[in-house]
This record gives C-alpha cells, sequence and structure tokens, in this order.
C-alpha cells in the first residue's frame, strides 16, 4: 500500500499521468513509436518485399505503384518505399542526436553559468548572444560545404555514411546550445537561492554535487519538452539542408535529399516528391503534438 502511495505522490509518475490523458500527444506518440519501428525495420521490410533499396534499375524508373514496388520507383528506378523507411531511419536518428546533444551542451553550460554567475555567467552567456546573432543557415552551407580532406582527414573517412550524420550533428549542436543554456541559466538562479540547496552548502556539499543532485532535477523539466520540439526541428534544418545538397551525403538516403532527387523529375513524376515530403510534414506535427502535450503535463499551469 506504501508502495503505491509513493509511487502516486512521484512527481514523474503525475506527469505521465497527465500525459497520458492528453488524446492529441497519445495519438502522436502512437504515431511515433509505430514509425520509428518501421524505419529501424527498414532492412527486414525490404527483405520481406524482395526489393534491393540501393540497386538502379534504369528501365523501371518512375513506375507507378505495383506489387513489388508499393509506392513506385523513382528517378534511378529504385524502390521508394523501403528508401522512405530508410530515409526515416537516417532522419531520425539525426535529430535525436542533434537535439540530444544541443540540450545536453546548453544544459551542462546553463547551470554552469546561473550557478557560478560573475564571469563565468558573462562569458557564457556573451558567448550564446554571439553565435545566437550568428545567420545560422549560411553558417551550416559554409561549414558544410569545407572540403575536409584538405584538413588531413581521409577520403574514405570523408565519404563514409556516418560521417556526413556526426558533422551536421556536431555543428548544429554548436550553434543549438545558446537557447537551451539561457532557459535552464534562468531557472537555476531561481532553483540556486532555495533552502534545501542553501542547507547542502551549508553542510559542507561540493559544487558539483549540488549541481548534479539539486539543481540539474529541478531544472530537467522544460529542457526534456525542448529537446521534444528540437527534435521536429533538426528535422526540418537536414531536410533543408539536404534539399539544397549539404546535408546527408548520397547514395545515403533522408528524406531532404529524396526531396532534392525528385526536384528535377516533378512533372514526370511528382509522387516522387509527394512522398518524402509528406513523410517530413507529418512526423514534424506530431512531435510537436507530443511536445505541447509534454509542456502542460509538465507544467498543468502554463
Amino acid at each position: 500500500m506504501s508502495y503505491i502511495v509513493k509511487r502516486s505522490q512521484n512527481p514523474w509518475f503525475q506527469v505521465a499521468q497527465r500525459l497520458s490523458r492528453h488524446k492529441l500527444a497519445m495519438l502522436s506518440l502512437v504515431f511515433l513509436c509505430l514509425l520509428a519501428l518501421a524505419c529501424f525495420g527498414a532492412n527486414p521490410i525490404a527483405l520481406w518485399l524482395g526489393v534491393d533499396p540501393y540497386a538502379d534499375d534504369l528501365f523501371s524508373r518512375f513506375s507507378p505503384p505495383s506489387e513489388l514496388n508499393v509506392l513506385g520507383t523513382d528517378e534511378l528506378g529504385r524502390d521508394i518505399f523501403t528508401r522512405l523507411l530508410l530515409g526515416g531511419q537516417v532522419s531520425l536518428t539525426f535529430a535525436f542526436m542533434a537535439a540530444l546533444t544541443t540540450s545536453v551542451i546548453g544544459t551542462v553550460l546553463g547551470v554552469i553559468a546561473g550557478y557560478y554567475g560573475g564571469r563565468v555567467d558573462a562569458f557564457i552567456m556573451r558567448s550564446a548572444d554571439f553565435i545566437i546573432s550568428l545567420p545560422s543557415i549560411m553558417l551550416l552551407i559554409l561549414i558544410q560545404s569545407v572540403d575536409m580532406t584538405k584538413l588531413g582527414l581521409s577520403e574514405e573517412l570523408v565519404r563514409s555514411d556516418s560521417f556526413s550524420i556526426y558533422r551536421l550533428v556536431l555543428v548544429l549542436s554548436i550553434l543549438g546550445w545558446p537557447f537551451a543554456a539561457r532557459l535552464v541559466r534562468s531557472n537555476t538562479l531561481s532553483v540556486k537561492h532555495r533552502e534545501y540547496v542553501q542547507a547542502a552548502i551549508g553542510y559542507g556539499a561540493s559544487h558539483w554535487f549540488v549541481m548534479v543532485r539539486h539543481i540539474i532535477p529541478n531544472v530537467i523539466a522544460p529542457v526534456i519538452t525542448a529537446t521534444t520540439l528540437g527534435v521536429g526541428g533538426a528535422i526540418l534544418t537536414e531536410s533543408a539542408l539536404s534539399f539544397l545538397g549539404f546535408g546527408i551525403n548520397p547514395p545515403t538516403p533522408s528524406w531532404g535529399n529524396m526531396l532534392q532527387n525528385a526536384r528535377e523529375a516533378m512533372w514526370l513524376y511528382p509522387m516522387a516528391a509527394v512522398y518524402p515530403g509528406l513523410m517530413v510534414l507529418m512526423t514534424v506535427i506530431t512531435i510537436n503534438f507530443l511536445g505541447d502535450g509534454l509542456q502542460e503535463a509538465i507544467d498543468p499551469k502554463s
């Protein structure tokens, strides 16, 4: 009985309860879970359908939907359906990595700035203001267009499937952490003056112990919401960069470079562009619905 009472008093259990009553957020969560299962099961699905998503067949370019190719074929005769799933695998992995890395860096720097104050706070916040003032899309395009082989990296590494993903995650994290840092800093300034924090300091607890044990757990709630919404923003950024030719390198499929590849064939087979665009639209909308529901669950007064 005491376990049930203790569990019901847990704030995160109460958040889960409130979230479960938000129908639109739960529908979005179910959709995202099914989408993730389908995307990360792309290879078994392709094997079951008997298609190779990487195999070119120029004699079957822009074929209409058939029993073998559920959504037809693209400009190189490749199966669109399995490539959509593989593209979703890449886009979702990139988006979650970028949002999580950005939030971790922003949370750590925001807590340090708010807790220590003074010159540390001024240095971190002025650095954040400088990064925010930069034209992010132009800077992303500039950094992505740099030939990394001229910086000493091997051509094999630069052309690998994972390099373009990690590189884009790193760049987005560097440009995106100030937003999370400013959010965390403002909450840290409020939390560090509360009685339990001052009591821990008075008992001789180290600064790092106070930050990890008492401050971060009390400022992490809005960061979780911001991270969820950041996933949608990362998907849009990757799609835009890949559409412009500066994102995920082909032949690795992503929803953005699938849009870019279908651009020149819009009049021949417009559905080749509609399908990845629709996936981006539905995924970002459901992530935003889930983020709104999570924000209401974490802060019912908002």
